[in-house]
């Protein structure tokens, strides 16, 4: 199925820009969401294994939680409807399935609200902790952003930050690392068409292993990311 056309201007595509941006400060940089532990305990140690460690959570942690979720979002804070945005923001916290990826997700959704005078945004009207999908899909509906486009600045922002990861931790090249970028990339288009199509009883994931690589990095005794 071929998914709608994406109407788009300048300024669209530049505020998109200026949201998926590493520079954003978000401190998105400081987690690994377990990547880290799975190179230090060997699971991971060549370029194409960061390649399917990170496409197996595209194709089935993307593309079936935050993804369907996001575009949720985007059509609730388009309807201003709070009941609808409360709902899924507590339903994605209540997926993830450590400490650490919850506190990826909080640390990073407030520090972006706190970013919102910044940008000329008014405060969200939901209540308690905020996911970062929450408030990422929000700033984009006030900039109009289509949501089809928002997924896939999300689905690109998450993969530049993994693999900015690997690049430190395995290590890789520079080259190694766009040549994983270039490779993956293909993968968010079909996670996106995927997300699209799931029915709200069909959303929800689970991987053992980055759970597992998740808890053991908060006891991890020397590291590079936050936990």
């Amino acid at each position: 199925m071929t998914g709608p056309a994406i109407i788009t201007t300048d300024l669209t595509l530049l505020r998109l820009m200026q949201l998926c941006s590493p520079g954003l400060p978000v401190g998105a940089y400081a987690f690994s969401q377990g990547l880290e532990y799975a190179i230090e305990a060997s699971w991971i140690k060549s370029r194409d294994q960061v390649a399917d460690w990170l496409g197996t959570q595209i194709r089935f942690s993307l593309a079936r939680l935050d993804l369907p979720v996001l575009m949720r979002l985007c059509d609730a804070h388009r309807l201003k409807d709070d009941a609808a945005v409360q709902w899924w923001n507590d339903f994605l916290l209540a997926s993830r399935e450590t400490h650490e990826l919850q506190l990826t997700d909080t640390a990073t959704g407030e520090a972006l609200i706190r970013l919102l005078p910044t940008l000329a945004i008014e405060a969200p009207r939901w209540q308690g902790r905020s996911s970062f999908v929450t408030v990422f899909s929000y700033v984009a509906a006030q900039w109009q952003i289509p949501a089809q486009m928002v997924a896939l600045g999300y689905g690109w922002a998450w993969l530049e930050n993994q693999v900015n990861a690997a690049t430190k931790l395995v290590p890789l090249g520079q080259s190694q690392a766009q040549s994983l970028i270039q490779q993956l990339q293909h993968d968010l288009p079909p996670a996106i068409e995927q997300a699209r199509e799931l029915a709200d009883d069909e959303l929800g994931m689970t991987l053992p292993a980055l759970s597992l690589a998740s808890m053991y990095h908060e006891t991890q005794y020397t590291r590079l990311f936050r936990s």
